[in-house]
C-alpha cells in the first residue's frame, strides 16, 4: 500500500437541492474552491440513479455492472476527491435504499437529489495526489507522488 500524509484544510458544507446532479454539483463546488484532494461525505436523498454494483468480470480490462433505479432512496456515502488531468473527480461509494431494498455501490452512472442532500467536503492539504488511467484496467485510479 502506498500512502501520503497530509493534514485537514477547509471544511464545507454543501446542501444539494430537488433534481441537481450529485457528481455535477460536488465536483463543481471543489473546481471553483480549488480542491484538489479531499474526502466527502453525504448523507440524504436520491431520487433516481445508476449504481456501480460490481464488474462483470473480475479481471481487466474492468467493465462495470449497473443497477438503476428511478424511486426515491435514502443515502449515506462516503467519497474522495482527486483531480485528473483536467478537473476534480469524485469517486463515491455508499448504501442506497428504500424499504427492505438497498443497494451498495458507486452511483457513478448518475445520481440526482431528491428533496435534500447534505455533504461536507474535508480539504486535504499536503499531499501529492491525483487520477490517472491504469492502462490494465482501463479506469482511473489514485496515484501518490505524481508517478
Amino acid at each position: 500500500m502506498e500512502y501520503d500524509i497530509g493534514k485537514v484544510g477547509r471544511v464545507i458544507v454543501a446542501r444539494g437541492f430537488e433534481g441537481e446532479d450529485v457528481y455535477a454539483e460536488i465536483e463543481s463546488i471543489a473546481a471553483k474552491e480549488g480542491i484538489r484532494n479531499a474526502a466527502v461525505v453525504i448523507v440524504g436523498g436520491l431520487r433516481s440513479g445508476k449504481v456501480v454494483v460490481g464488474p462483470e468480470n473480475p479481471t481487466g480490462p474492468i467493465k462495470p455492472m449497473f443497477r438503476q433505479f428511478d424511486d426515491a432512496r435514502e443515502i449515506a456515502a462516503v467519497g474522495t476527491i482527486f483531480c485528473d488531468e483536467t478537473r476534480p473527480l469524485l469517486h463515491l461509494h455508499g448504501a442506497i435504499g428504500r424499504g427492505d431494498e438497498t443497494i451498495v455501490g458507486c452511483p457513478r452512472g448518475g445520481a440526482t437529489v431528491f428533496c435534500v442532500l447534505e455533504a461536507i467536503i474535508f480539504e486535504i492539504e499536503g499531499v501529492n495526489a491525483s487520477r490517472k488511467i491504469d492502462p490494465e484496467l482501463g479506469i482511473k485510479l489514485l496515484t501518490l507522488g505524481g508517478a
